[in-house]
């Protein structure tokens, strides 16, 4: 009996970003589903399925960072990878939480 792969969500909303990510990680052996902002995950089908977020930090609406908290608070965190395109992030655009 085969075991099923994690699933890993990618949201970005940046297609082409988001497709990039999506394709890495099937070439990794992941099952990978993807969403163009935290929004749109929040209401999918794949949400309770979702081993691991690939969020950027920088969407409308909702951030990256806002939606982990918002899953961890819930009672139902994600494992979260957070990423962006900024060149630089300084520690004071940070939340308090994730400042090194």
């Amino acid at each position: 009996m085969s075991k099923a792969k994690p699933l890993i969500s990618v949201i970005d909303d940046d297609e082409p970003v988001r497709e990039a990510i999506k394709g890495l990680m099937r070439s990794l052996g992941y099952s990978v589903e993807a969403a163009a902002s935290a929004q749109e995950f929040l209401s999918s089908r794949f949400l309770r399925r979702t081993s691991c977020l690939i969020a950027d930090m920088q969407m409308p609406g909702m951030t990256g960072f806002e939606l982990y908290q918002r899953l961890s608070t819930s009672g139902k965190p994600i494992p979260t990878i957070l990423i962006t395109a900024m060149a630089f992030v300084s520690a004071r655009s940070l939340p308090a939480s994730l400042a090194i």
